[in-house]
Formats: structure tokens, C-alpha cells, sequence
């Protein structure tokens, strides 16, 4: 199950975002969104988890939860169209 996680904290790293989702359940991949330019976090990434019940998990228990000061959205990705 791919995951969008939005409103993340500009200093947020990959290593952190999957220490956190990880207390949900298997996590296969994490890429935080960047700027082509500069480098720096869009604030936005994707987490994709080996399964929908750590996935559902996740989006239970961390949607509006904070992290590093700011309340994150997560919800599941949609394809691009």
C-alpha cells in the first residue's frame, strides 16, 4: 500500500519517516519529495507499506499526529493519471 505523507517538517529525513511508520508495520520504501533546484524537502513523500493492514494502520494512527512540530496528513497515494 503507497502512502502520501504531507506536511512534513522541512528538516524530516527518509531514516526518521520510516522509524515512524515502521511501529505500523512492514515499511518497503520511503522517499521524501525534493526540490530539483536547491535540494530542499517539498515538505511531502510517500511511504509504501508490504501490506493494506500496516498501511490502514498507519493512516489511523499518524493522520494529524505531530511530528517535529507539525501535524501530518497521511492518506493513500493516488496513481498519476
Amino acid at each position: 500500500m503507497n502512502l502520501y505523507v504531507g506536511n512534513l517538517p522541512w528538516t524530516a529525513s527518509e531514516e526518521e519517516l520510516e522509524s515512524l511508520f515502521a511501529q505500523h508495520g512492514d515499511v518497503k520504501t520511503v522517499r521524501i519529495i525534493t526540490d530539483r533546484d536547491s535540494g530542499r524537502s517539498k515538505g511531502f513523500g510517500f511511504v509504501e507499506m508490504t501490506d493494506s493492514n500496516g498501511g490502514t494502520s498507519a493512516i489511523e494512527a499518524l493522520d494529524g499526529n505531530d511530528f517535529g512540530g507539525r501535524d501530518l496528513r497521511v492518506n493513500e497515494a493516488k496513481e498519476r493519471s
